[in-house]
Formats: C-alpha cells, structure tokens, sequence
C-alpha cells in the first residue's frame, strides 16, 4: 500500500473518529482474546498497522493487546551461544478486542490480515487455559535458562565433527536443552559406550 493511500484510509478513519467515540463511551466491555490468521513473517508490521488504525479510528476502548506468541531460545552458530525468539505460531496474532461491526470492520480491512479463527466465518473466542498458556510464554523468567534449539532427535544417527572423537559415527540416547550437552552412543574398544558431547561437535549422518 503506498503512503498516499495509507494517508487517504487514515483520513476516513479519522472521519469516523467522533461517532465511534461516542459509541465507544457508551459501550461495556465485552472483550475476548481472539486468534487472527496473518501472513506470515509479517507479524510485527501488521500489529504495529492494527495499532495505528485502531489509534486513528478512536476506537482504543473497544480494544486491548496484540500479541505475538513467541518463546526464548538457544541458538548456536559458529561455537557461539545467543538468545533468541521464535514466533511460536507463524502466521498468527492474538487480539484483545470486543467484536462488533465498526472493530470487526478495522481488523478485517487491515493489510495482511487473513480472518478469525473460527466457525463458519464466526470468531470464536480463546478459552482462559489457552490464553493463560499463550500469555505465559512470552512472559518468561529471564533467570530461567532458554531452552537449546536443537534439531536432533533421541534416536537420530549422527557424526562427530569436532573433538576427540571426530568422524565417530553414532546415536542420540540423551539431550539436555538446558546445557546444549547431548549424550550420544559411540562404538569404542568394541562395545557401545555413552559419551557426553557439547551440541555442536556433532552433526546429522545422512550417509
């Protein structure tokens, strides 16, 4: 959408600024958290859109939150640790609003969004357990340790690639997410034999 377009809808949202406010004074809350189908890697451009819309259209009472369900983790690149966050639903934000005609109107009219989830075209609102949850995740205790992005499975074969027990090839008995340490099964003298490896000193076999 170009700038002169973008300045044309704020200004007829602006023109509908004085009966929403007055609707809106008149209102009792009646909000819910809904779940918004987005496009994805667009999240953060288009809650920062809803918020400016929502602001120009004065209908702020009508609404609370955007939130992007995300979560803290470990990523290792080059022996290097750093924290990171991963959306934990691409795709989808979660709103705080109360749906009627003039909201349900903004939300759906703004750019890159999809629809609600729900029924037959009809939102239907979170249950209190799955907000709970949603809301916990993107509220994480910085003193607790992120968990390791790790993109091994219990199970999976796998090479050593670095240390001691280079081009051993092996299997995955044990992931510690907190540390980034992996116990892997090693054929050595003969017989299996657990070894405890940092997570970037092995690597998948594909052979």
């Amino acid at each position: 959408m170009s700038e002169t377009e973008l300045k044309t809808e704020d200004s007829q949202l602006a023109a509908e600024n004085i009966n929403n406010t007055g609707a809106a004074k008149e209102s009792k809350s009646k909000k819910n958290w809904y779940i918004l189908k987005v496009q994805v890697n667009r999240e953060e451009p288009i809650k920062r859109s809803l918020e400016r819309r929502i602001d120009v259209a004065g209908l702020k009472d009508y609404f609370g939150d955007i939130f992007i369900p995300t979560e803290n983790i470990t990523e290792i690149r080059g022996d290097k640790k750093r924290i990171i966050k991963r959306k934990l639903y691409p795709g989808y934000i979660m709103i705080y609003m109360e749906i009627n005609d003039a909201t349900w109107f903004l939300v759906r009219e703004t750019a890159g969004v999809g629809d609600f989830t729900g029924a037959v075209g009809k939102p239907t609102p979170m249950q209190a357990h799955e907000v709970h949850r949603m809301l916990s995740l993107g509220n994480e205790d910085p003193k607790i340790s992120p968990q390791l992005k790790v993109g091994y499975q219990v199970g999976e074969k796998i090479k050593v690639k670095d240390g001691t027990f280079e081009s051993y090839e092996g299997v995955v008995d044990a992931i510690d997410l907190t540390s980034g340490r992996v116990t892997v099964i090693l054929n050595l003298f003969g017989r299996s034999t657990p070894v405890e490896l940092e997570y970037w000193q092995i690597e998948k076999n594909l052979g």
